[in-house]
């Protein structure tokens, strides 16, 4: 025992003058040098892999509902009356039903009847009322029940509808319907560089005439590398994304596309699989060091 640890302490003895003279590394700990090569710590970020998502090119027309075709009733000649009266305004008609009787000055009657189907969209008859070649239409009709929404829409908009292409649309008091592109305008108003549109409306439910819809239009889809909306930063230096690598925080700057349910093609800037930060902000810059925490599905 004696004899050792008088070889231990001469040990230390001829060490002394290698730590003092900054050689100690050599005799360091493995742990140590582990944790040197360790990535650097920050705070923890919630990201998530960009991943590839299509995406609906709609156009948007927003417009009034107004009958395709209106007939107006008046009697060929004057001094009749009103004698009977068989509809009213929002009555539904077909071709060739009476819709009023009319008394001649020299005695007698002729009827009004309807020269197409349709529905009644208004009518001044009333009974003891003159009738008059020249005055207020008797009835009007809106031709077979059918209605357009006329619209306006951007100059790039009208280059993407098709006659033909399907529509869905929400009427005020109606709710959704299905309609078809039926007409497109050859010219743009010069003001606005707006172009009329009508779309064809398809329904057997009451629609009012000059009531407010909203359509939406279909005409194509595109698919790429999507991220959240919270990914984006827009600001002076334009649309960026916060992508993490090797532990810290690189922006790159991003061309935006098409945008659907939150989520925004990206069209140029990161690509499939890139680990982004799903809410991007001012406080995390270039090159800081960050935990990436996985986004659980509930929060994509």
């Amino acid at each position: 025992m004696p004899m050792t640890i008088l070889r231990a302490r001469d040990l230390s003895l001829r060490l002394a003058p290698l730590i003092a003279a900054g050689m100690f590394c050599l005799f360091s700990s493995p742990l140590l040098a582990a944790d040197d090569e360790a990535p650097p710590k920050g705070a923890a970020v919630t990201v998530l892999k960009a991943a590839k998502s299509c995406f609906a090119n709609i156009v948007e027309v927003s417009g009034t509902i107004i009958p395709r075709e209106e007939t107006q009733l008046r009697p060929e000649r004057m001094g009749l009356k009103v004698a009977e009266v068989m509809v009213d305004a929002g009555d539904s008609v077909t071709a060739g039903q009476v819709l009023a009787r009319l008394t001649l000055p020299e005695g007698g009657q002729i009827t009004v009847q309807a020269p197409v189907g349709g529905v009644i969209s208004a009518s001044t008859a009333s009974v003891g009322a003159m009738a008059s070649g020249k005055g207020e239409a008797l009835f009007s009709i809106i031709a077979r029940g059918e209605f357009d929404l006329v619209g306006m829409v951007p100059t790039r908009d009208i280059q993407k509808l098709q006659v033909n292409q399907t529509a869905r649309i929400k009427v005020i008091g109606a709710g959704e319907v299905d309609g078809k592109v039926r007409r497109l305008s050859t010219t743009v108003e010069p003001n606005s560089q707006l172009a009329q549109v009508f779309l064809g409306v398809t329904t057997n439910r009451r629609l009012l005439v000059n009531s407010s819809g909203r359509a939406q239009i279909k005409t194509g889809q595109s698919c790429g590398v999507s991220v959240p909306l919270t990914a984006i930063l827009y600001g002076s230096a334009g649309t960026v994304v916060q992508v993490v690598r090797r532990a810290r925080v690189e922006t790159r700057r991003v061309e935006t596309g098409l945008m659907a349910a939150g989520q925004v093609e990206i069209t140029s800037g990161i690509q499939e699989g890139d680990i982004v930060v799903a809410r991007a902000g001012a406080l995390l810059r270039e090159g800081d060091p960050v935990r990436a925490v996985t986004a659980s599905a509930d929060t994509k």
